[in-house]
């Protein structure tokens, strides 16, 4: 569509479908309108993006499908993308030859956020512009950004394969018109155009020079020529005066960037790329670019983004990697292209090698793509590796985001688990921040048999474990994982290399670290033990002597092959309803005050109330919520009345 200055035709008020904004969208358009004017220029990048992403599917629905195939040769076989100004009226259209939206489609791209991250994201706001552009940079504002520079924006649309083209309007207020365009309005070919009336704001983008910078400096390699229509002044040296012409002008590169030699690329051609196919404001972390040769050839070109999604863990997170064969687009989000733990990696894959009609249910199978992506993630994890040694700072922003998404990896990609080991941080006992496992291997006492792990709570509840006292009490480091994976995934890992890996509230953890007095404390508290056990029946499984611990006088450990509590409660939050409750072991401390006062005369009457108290102050501590509470309160009740 070509804006002319004939006024729009006055609609008849019955013809048009008047709506309401998504409450989620109203919220965003508010936020955005109100508080984030730090970047309103990124209002074209997020539109040229648009146009970019409808181009590359149409351009692929051509390739495969013989409905659409049928389209070629009716102006969709040159796709390109025209911004034309019109800087006296303050007003600026942008099309495309893409794919197009009907009716349904306008309502739910331009009129919905069909995403359950977005309550999330709007939950973190803090009401501080500043930090809130940057959290607003990771969730991507879209088409929506353009209600910071317009009052009013129009939309022209028609879909590939239809005949109607559609008018949806907004003021970007409460809400939106949509209409069967009529007249001048109507397409005559697929594709769309945005029609921006700019407000007081942005009115400093009804400048020619500024819309070609804004294009360099966002939308430079996008593959599609972008073309600029415009009112260009001259100076006429014969005339002595500026004289104004309307040209057209393409403004970007239009190529490949991913298929350039690194040696011709800056670190801004690099970060310029990633804003223009990720919508974030901030620079990646870093990016790695590789051109495979050989038996098969391929460019990937991968990004870090500083920041993690903030629906990275939402259920219905999509990746960010494309897929492109002979620079032709072909799909995006397909979980084929990178493992799931490496979701938050953002790029392209570039395949000389793959089928143009190669379909989502094919790359399950293609041993093309398997080994393009099995050498991949090893190039991600290598790169990874080599930055944790080299730069450690950079190191450990990463981290801070991703620490998470690598250990799902040690649950699934057992070809790369030992590397993953080598690239996962910890808390530790022993230091300050996070360790690796080789820091930690290094500073190993020599009669250590194992490194030695506590899960199963919050830091500071591990942190005050009893478990822990032991290994304090010998200098023995233990690292603390507090994340609500830890337990699932480090029970399937067993080694880092050839060093054990042991949870210290399993019951045979530590018995490296017992001294020889066990056994004769053992066998002296033997009547205790007894007694104990009468007394608790089947609430325990064991009742012993413990070499684990110094100042508390009892814990509960778990079998090997055991989840512990606060995993069981993960399992029944999961839906898994029927997961058995293991019997703990009770271990008591032979040298605690509490349990000499006690084995002076095992058949006392206290004894029993002592009993339940010392299993019940053990399954506090490790966070098990008491079956019956109210006995538990009339036990120490009547402990205390006869101590006081």
């Amino acid at each position: 569509m070509v804006f002319t200055s004939v006024p729009f035709l006055v609609i008849i008020e019955d013809a048009m479908s008047k709506q309401q904004f998504q409450t989620e969208v109203s919220q965003l358009l508010q936020l955005i309108v109100h508080s984030l004017y730090s970047h309103p220029e990124i209002f074209l990048r997020e539109l040229i993006s648009n146009s970019s992403d409808a181009l590359d599917k149409l351009r692929h629905l051509t390739l495969v499908d013989e409905k659409f195939k049928a389209l070629v040769g009716n102006g969709i076989d040159s796709p390109r993308i025209d911004l034309e100004l019109y800087d006296e009226k303050k007003i600026l259209s942008i099309s495309d030859t893409g794919i197009g939206m009907n009716e349904e489609d306008l309502i739910a791209h331009l009129g919905t956020i069909a995403r359950s991250g977005t309550k999330n994201f709007l939950a973190q706001l803090s009401g501080d512009a500043r930090k809130d552009s940057n959290l607003i940079g990771q969730f991507g504002v879209g088409f929506y950004s353009v209600f910071m520079v317009a009052d009013r924006v129009e939309v022209f649309s028609r879909k590939a394969g239809e005949d109607k083209t559609y008018k949806w309007t907004s003021d970007g207020k409460t809400g939106f018109e949509i209409e069967e365009a009529t007249g001048s309005d109507v397409r005559s070919t697929a594709g769309t155009t945005v029609l921006i009336h700019f407000n007081d704001e942005g009115a400093q983008y009804a400048n020619g020079w500024r819309l070609q910078e804004i294009v360099k400096k966002y939308s430079n390699h996008i593959a599609f020529p972008i073309f600029l229509t415009y009112d260009k002044s001259e100076w006429n040296a014969e005339k002595k005066e500026s004289i104004k012409s309307r040209v057209t002008e393409q403004v970007n590169a239009a190529s490949a960037m991913w298929q350039r030699p690194k040696s011709e690329l800056t670190d801004d051609d690099y970060k310029e790329f990633y804003k223009s196919i990720t919508g974030d404001w901030e620079d990646p972390l870093f990016w790695f670019h590789t051109r495979a040769e050989g038996t098969l050839e391929y460019t990937t070109l991968f990004y870090i983004p500083a920041k993690a999604p903030t629906d990275l863990y939402q259920s219905e997170y999509k990746g960010g990697i494309k897929l492109y064969v002979k620079r032709v687009f072909i799909m995006d989000d397909s979980k084929e292209l990178l493992p799931q733990y490496l979701r938050f990696v953002r790029g392209i894959i570039d395949s000389e090698d793959l089928p143009l009609n190669v379909s989502r249910e094919i790359l399950q199978q293609n041993k093309v793509l398997t080994s393009i992506k099995t050498a991949s993630v090893k190039k991600i994890l290598s790169e990874l590796k080599n930055i944790a040694a080299t730069d450690k700072d950079k190191y450990a922003q990463f981290i801070a985001e991703y620490n998470r998404p690598l250990k799902e990896g040690l649950y699934g990609d057992y070809a790369n688990r030992e590397t993953l080991l080598d690239l996962v941080r910890f808390k530790s006992t022993k230091v300050e921040g996070l360790t690796s496992l080789a820091e930690a291997k290094e500073r190993m006492q020599a009669e250590q048999k194992a490194i030695y792990y506590i899960t199963g709570g919050t830091e500071s509840m591990l942190r005050n474990s009893p478990l822990l006292e032991i290994y304090k009490k010998k200098g023995v480091e233990v690292l603390i994982l507090d994340d609500d994976i830890d337990e699932i995934v480090f029970s399937s890992v067993p080694k880092y290399g050839e060093i054990d890996l042991k949870a210290v509230n399993k019951s045979t953890t530590g018995d490296d670290l017992k001294d020889d007095s066990t056994p004769e404390k053992t066998e002296e508290l033997k009547p205790l033990l007894e007694k104990i056990k009468s007394t608790l029946g089947d609430a325990v499984k064991e009742v012993r002597a413990s070499s684990r611990l110094a100042d508390s006088p009892s814990v509960i450990v778990s079998d090997e092959d055991e989840p512990s509590a606060r995993m069981r409660h993960m399992m029944r939050a999961m839906g898994q309803k029927d997961i058995p409750e293991p019997t703990p072991t009770l271990e008591i401390n032979p040298d605690h005050e509490i349990v000499k006062k006690l084995l002076a005369n095992p058949e006392d009457a206290k004894v029993a109330d002592a009993a339940w108290l010392l299993l019940d102050q053990a399954l506090l501590l490790e966070g098990v919520p008491l079956k019956d509470p109210a006995a538990f309160v009339q036990r120490l009740n009547r402990v205390l009345n006869q101590s006081i």
